[in-house]
């Protein structure tokens, strides 16, 4: 996983979804997620090609289950995206690269 791209826990996520100062997009995800691993370059793309405009956080459901069950995550991938803390677009499965940043910004 890219440097740029933050990888969050149970216990990291209040804090660093709290202090990030952009739009933070989270992808709950897991390892045996085909999927997500679909998507994850996407992602990586998107942390390079956007990362004026929002940033990007990765929540492995498997081993952050309070995290996913906070926000109802019940299938995945499932992409939050947080503005000021608060959740104001929710994208539940693989799409390709066009159809994901055309419903990220205009929720920016």
């Amino acid at each position: 996983m890219s440097e740029i791209i933050t990888t969050l826990t149970d216990a990291t996520f209040e804090e660093v979804i709290g202090a990030s100062e952009k739009p933070i997009l989270v992808d709950f995800w897991a390892e045996w997620c085909g999927p997500c691993r679909t998507i994850a370059p996407i992602l990586e793309e998107f942390a390079v090609e956007q990362s004026d405009k929002f940033a990007i956080g990765k929540l492995d459901v498997d081993v952050n289950v309070a995290t996913a069950t906070k926000f109802s995550v019940m299938s995945i991938p499932t992409l939050l995206l947080f503005k000021d803390g608060e959740v104001v677009a929710r994208l539940v499965g693989a799409k390709p690269k066009g159809a994901l940043l055309q419903e990220i910004t205009s929720n920016l």
